[in-house]
Formats: structure tokens, sequence, C-alpha cells
């Protein structure tokens, strides 16, 4: 399991009263707002679960977290939903909750177990007590893949190395010090792509016994260009997985075909709408978030567009000397932004390029990259180890990154103007490997949740996990 995807042992180091509810009061665990009750006080340990995690059933039923009702039709039970289990962020009477807060008592029934503070908790004694959340339709197939690539008993290409998962920034503030060379970028809400000018499977060479025993015989590899998901190798953009149809990729793979130097791999975000016109990532109604001025700021409905059109058309309104005027103009479907590019050897060695390198390479191919936000130094004043010294209200590197983080995180989305921002991602630069971390804000989180239960309540045959993965 990802470290993302459990719990944390931890310790409540700060409380504050609810604003609108006598009987709750506010934790910071992890710099995020959770609502607990009143009893719970300072110096208590227990174990934070943050958002989009799933809550086995045993550990439900022990601790009655889900709803019930008894003979009257009054909830006797928690809050989370029966079937989901799910933890989601939401506003709990004007504040926000980004997790679930739970005394260490709650694993009692799993037997004698020692605890320590930073421990991840997913199965104890044999107990499943957590997974990452995955909505299930409710005609869901465990044996349908979409996304499929050629049927093979070999790597179709062995060197297409997946993009690494990328981790939550509030999880991993101790990777940060003194001097390390930061880069926000904008995270952009779309689907996953990667493209290489690779060694290829280009068919078998058969000696007479391979004839004789009908064998594939030995694979026969030369460079060309290979395109996929973040899991999965596309062959040939046919038809299959949760869009039902791939050929919205398409263009752009073709976008880096004779551009790329034999090794290179780009990674990119593609956003905005399929060929027939439904975005590539859920819509969401802005009423969910329970937030008035969100909706009055974003309207009723948040669609991740990022300047792109359905139909790829857009009408423009004007007025001149001759009078009003509509003039149509031509968007694009869908686009590409470039997050990461690698260089591997043929003996399988991967090179990693620099942001700065990278947006060159961009430059030179015509391709986008993501935006870039803020780029510095952490100052020598925030590598602290001495808890009790507080320097401008940051204790260590790491806090002081987040802080720099939060100030790009949220509020209207740079490219396309017309919805929120996903958040950012912070990459330590002066690393020999990819070292990125992603930071969502907390109305991005509501949607994604909301946006998640939804497609649990569709009736789904195949759920792309390359999907679940961007929510």
């Amino acid at each position: 399991m990802s470290a993302e995807h459990c719990g944390y042992v931890v310790k409540i180091n700060e409380l504050h009263p609810h604003s609108n509810a006598d009987r709750l009061q506010c934790a910071v665990i992890f710099g995020q707002n959770v609502i607990v009750g009143l009893d719970v006080q300072l110096g208590d340990f227990g174990i934070f679960f943050p958002t989009d995690l799933q809550l086995s059933q045993e550990y439900c039923d022990y601790n009655n977290l889900v709803r019930k009702k008894d003979e009257n039709g009054n909830n006797i039970g928690g809050y989370l939903d029966p079937n989901k289990r799910n933890i989601r962020a939401m506003k709990l009477r004007g504040e926000r909750s980004e997790g679930l807060f739970m005394p260490l008592e709650s694993l009692a029934y799993t037997g004698e177990a020692k605890f320590e503070i930073g421990d991840h908790i997913d199965v104890i004694n044999g107990h499943d007590i957590c997974c990452k959340y995955i909505p299930r339709g409710s005609n869901r197939h465990s044996g349908t893949q979409g996304n499929k690539g050629r049927k093979t008993t070999v790597d179709i290409a062995p060197l297409f190395a997946q993009h690494v998962d990328t981790e939550q920034l509030t999880y991993h503030l101790g990777d940060f010090k003194q001097g390390d060379l930061i880069e926000i970028t904008l995270k952009v809400h779309g689907t996953s792509q990667r493209t290489g000018y690779l060694p290829k499977l280009s068919g078998y060479k058969r000696t007479l016994l391979d004839r004789i025993l009908r064998r594939e015989g030995s694979p026969i590899y030369e460079y060309g260009y290979v395109t996929g998901t973040r899991r999965t190798v596309l062959n040939d953009f046919e038809k299959g997985g949760y869009y039902g149809d791939n050929s919205f990729r398409e263009p752009h793979a073709l976008a880096f075909q004779g551009k790329l130097f034999q090794g290179e791999t780009v990674y990119y975000e593609v956003c905005g709408f399929t060929n027939n016109g439904t975005p590539i990532m859920p819509q969401v109604s802005n009423s969910k978030v329970s937030d008035k001025a969100f909706s009055k700021q974003y309207g009723s409905t948040t669609t991740f567009s990022y300047g792109c059109a359905p139909d790829g058309k857009k009408i423009l309104y004007g007025r001149d000397d001759e009078g009003d005027f509509a003039l149509e103009v031509e968007l694009p479907q869908s686009r590409l932004f470039v997050y990461r590019m690698t260089k591997t050897t043929e003996d399988g060695h991967v090179v990693e390029y620099p942001p700065d390198y990278m947006r060159y390479r961009c430059e030179q191919m015509g391709v986008e990259s993501v935006p870039i936000l803020w780029r510095g130094i952490i100052p020598s004043d925030y590598d602290r180890t001495d808890f009790s010294v507080n320097v401008d209200n940051y204790r260590t590197a790491g806090d002081w990154i987040k802080a720099k983080a939060e100030e790009f995180y949220d509020g209207p989305d740079p490219i396309g103007k017309t919805h929120i921002r996903e958040g950012v991602v912070v990459r330590i630069v002066d690393k020999p490997k990819f070292c990125a971390y992603k930071h969502k804000n907390f109305n991005f989180k509501c949607l994604s949740g909301v946006a998640i239960d939804s497609l649990a309540e569709k009736d789904i045959e195949s759920m792309d996990e390359d999907i679940l993965s961007e929510m």
C-alpha cells in the first residue's frame, strides 16, 4: 500500500474551538483542519485517516461509524455511508474537515499492538483497517478491463517506464531542507499519458524448431514510438476503457512523432474534452461544496475545460460601427501539458531531465508544459530540528515550503480561468531522481470526493485505475 493510502498514528498538538458548534472543536493534523469531539484533548494519541480512504466494515462496525436508524427513524450510528464507508473532505457547520481522527482504543478488537507516532495503519494483526477508496458501479464486472494493448507473452516496450505516483506534500515535509532548489508548478486535472521513442516489439525471429513446436520465437525490438496511459500501453487507440474510445489521445501522441530523441520519454496530462465532447474529467455540481461564495464565483457546475470547447468552437459576441456581431473561433477540444521527461539508456538506466531542460525540449517540439508558478531556494533560517523555536511561525524547511505552496494552490485556474485549480506540484529540482509532491486545495478535494461518489452510483462496467489516480 502506498504511504498515502493509510492511517497515521498522531498526537494532538493543536486544538481550537469550532466557530459554530458548542459540542465540537477543531484539531490541526498535518496542517489540516479536522473536526473532533470535545472529549479530544491536547496530547492525545490516535489515528488520523486522510480523505479518499475507505474504512473496513469490521472497523466501522466495532466503532459504530456508519449511519443506521432505530425503529423511530433516528440515526443511532455515525456519519459514514454504510456501503461506501469512505472519508471525504467536507464542511460541518461552516468549518472544514479534511479527515477523521479516532482514538487508539478504536483498534482494541485487533489484539495487542504497540504504536508510535508516525506509524502507518492499514492492517493490524491480520485485521484490515483501511484502504484506498475505489468506487464500484452497480454492474461492475471484475474481469472487464479497458485500454488494453496487444496481447503478447513479452513486453511491447520493456523500457517504457510508468510515471511514479506523486504523493501528498503534507506527509513528506521532512524531505525538504535548507538550500533545496524548488519549483512549484500548476497541477492540471486531466488524464495521464506518456509517449516514448524506445525499443518496441516489431516481430519475432523464428527458427525451424520454433515453427515445428509452434512457438513465437525470439522477440525483435526496434526503436519506435510507443504511447500509453499511466499504467497501460496503447496499441492502436482502440475502443475500450473508461472513455469507451481513446481516439482523443491519438493527436497528442502524434505531436511527438519525429521529435523525440532516441530513448526519450515524455509524461503529460491531457485535459479538456474527448472527441465526442464528453469532459475528460467528470463534471461536478458546485452546490456539493456547500459554499455560496464558491458557487457565485464559479457557477453551478465545475467543468475542467482548460480553455477547450466540447465541439472545438466558441462564439465571440461584440459590437462595431455596423452593429452587433457574432464571430465563431476555433478552440481545441483537448490539450496536453508536459510535466516530466526522461532519457532511458539501452541497459535500462533512467536519466531525469531537469525542469529547465524539459521546458527547452518542449519549446523545441512545439508543445506546452505545465505552468511554473514559483521557483526559488528554501532559506537557511528554516532548517530547524528544535521545534520549540519558532521563526516567523515556520519550524522547519518543510513548514516553510508548505506555506509557500499555499500561496499558489487555490483560486481560479490560470489556464481556463472558468474553474477552480486543482492545486500545485512541489518539485525538489536538485535531486537525481524525480522528487515531487502534490498539494490540493480544500474545495477541489470536496469536488473530487463528490465526483468519485458519483462514479460509484453509475452503472460502470470498467473503472479505469488511471482515472481514479487523477481524482
